[in-house]
């Protein structure tokens, strides 16, 4: 039987389909495109007759950020029904890591959302620490430089955002000037980490490195810079008629709906509710920075951006706090002082950038036949972890990014599970696009700012 046959025999189609047509019977078709099928469809809607086609965006649309693939019913230019599909870009790194070390672990999380890999390090090493009860024990230094990461790399990831936004509305200047100062702050976390991105740079206890030589002064310059070019943005988009006629009112979420869809971070935000997971569940000494929760009050697109805007100048008041603490915590250890735990020698990257640096290496290879040994079998082995299971969460830029991990009490997760805001984020695409024009659902998909990285991993 063919799709087409299967369609028209199916007398009322979507009874026990959350996304199938009205039970009542108003609509007397529904098309389910299992991947080879789509001539069949376009086939069986053309004997139709109606105004109703389907559409396919994606999954290779560049607006749709990343393999993510919508299904559109389309009356004229108006959206009936929109579904999105995921799945494309899964790489199965939640089961790859029950098969890596506790530490290794962090080499794969930080590729779910790649655009920003450093709250997934983050989320990842607070619940191995929870684990492990040694929260109360990282050092005050690694705290600061987990806090400067993260808010970098919040800068970064709302630049992308507002600047891929922006590109597909046709502002393509948001873009060009988004990225200049993107690569300004990836080129700190490459000199820090030796990566521009998936750093794998914090670590069960700590951070792998401390600041490297000439930091301070490089931050200090990426913090003028930033100064000096940020006020960019709103001259370009706050007040622009045609940037606020193409965002004003379009993909509206209110509270109760952002609330019953699981909706965090910007999105959330948007409707005037101050949640923020940085101020009611601190974590890294985030109570001790003084910062404010930024919120808008239209609930629509416009007002994540503003957000997404807002909280780049509070990122960087965050990290000029962090610049103060670092001066002051020169010398300090970044790494927890447990040798089940940290390695025989203080990890240090080499002149070149490259490799471990003479003094990493004199004391475990020169020195020290237990240091020797010891460092073998924490790389090879790892560390044992209690046996129990945690949660611990993060305010990504995305929203609420957890993670639920459970140890057996080996030297491997038992099991390790991620929420990615992305992924609860894109169930509210139809209750934001149904309704609206074909050319709203680009601004709805990029107002929520999914990562599909993060969302399929």
């Amino acid at each position: 039987m063919t799709a087409s046959e299967q369609i028209n025999d199916t007398p009322n189609p979507g009874v026990n389909d959350p996304y199938g047509a009205d039970p009542s019977g108003a609509a007397d078709a529904v098309y389910l495109s299992q991947g080879g099928d789509w001539d069949e469809i376009a086939h069986a809607q053309a004997e139709r007759g109606d105004e109703v086609i389907v559409v396919n965006m994606g999954p290779q649309h560049p607006s749709t950020h990343g393999v993510l693939r919508l299904i559109l019913e389309m009356d004229g230019e108006t959206v009936v029904s929109i579904r999105p599909g995921i799945g494309f870009l899964h790489t199965g790194i939640e089961k790859n890591m029950e098969h890596r070390t506790w530490t290794q672990g962090v080499t794969f999380c930080t590729r779910m959302d790649y655009v920003a890999p450093l709250f997934n390090e983050v989320a990842y090493c607070l619940g191995v620490e929870k684990l492990l009860d040694i929260t109360d024990r990282v050092p005050e230094r690694a705290s600061v430089l987990r806090v400067l990461v993260m808010e970098l790399n919040r800068i970064a990831s709302h630049l992308v955002a507002i600047g891929t936004g922006g590109m597909e509305i046709g502002a393509l200047t948001v873009m060009t000037i988004a990225f200049r100062e993107r690569e300004m702050i990836l080129d700190f976390l490459e000199a820090l980490s030796g990566l521009r991105m998936n750093h794998a740079y914090v670590r069960p206890g700590g951070v792998a490195v401390d600041l490297h030589e000439g930091g301070l002064d490089q931050l200090r310059e990426l913090i003028k810079w930033l100064e000096k070019h940020l006020p960019e943005y709103a001259t370009l988009c706050n007040e622009n008629p045609i940037f606020k006629g193409r965002m004003e009112g379009i993909s509206y979420v209110d509270l109760p709906t952002a609330t019953a869809l699981a909706m965090t971070g910007p999105p959330l935000r948007a409707t005037g509710l101050p949640h923020d997971l940085r101020k009611s569940q601190p974590y890294c000494g985030y109570e001790t920075y003084d910062f404010e929760v930024q919120t808008w009050n239209t609930c629509d697109a416009y007002g994540r951006f503003r957000i997404r805007l807002n909280e780049t100048w509070e990122s960087l008041k965050i990290v000029r706090q962090c610049l103060e603490r670092l001066e002051k915590t020169t010398g300090q250890p970044v790494m927890v002082e447990d040798a089940k735990i940290a390695l025989p020698a203080q990890l240090t990257v080499g002149p070149d950038g490259q490799g471990n640096s003479n003094e990493h290496i004199k004391h475990i290879m020169g020195e020290s036949m237990e240091a020797l040994i010891h460092h073998f079998k924490l790389v090879t082995e790892g560390f044992r972890v209690p046996v129990g299971q945690v949660y611990a969460a993060v305010e990504s830029p995305k929203g609420e990014l957890g993670v639920h991990l459970v140890s057996d009490g080996g030297t491997k997760p038992y099991r390790a599970h991620f929420r990615d805001p992305g992924f609860h984020h894109l169930q509210a695409v139809p209750v934001m696009c149904e309704g609206a024009m074909m050319s709203d659902v680009v601004v709805a998909v990029a107002s929520l700012d999914p990562v599909l990285g993060g969302v399929d991993r």
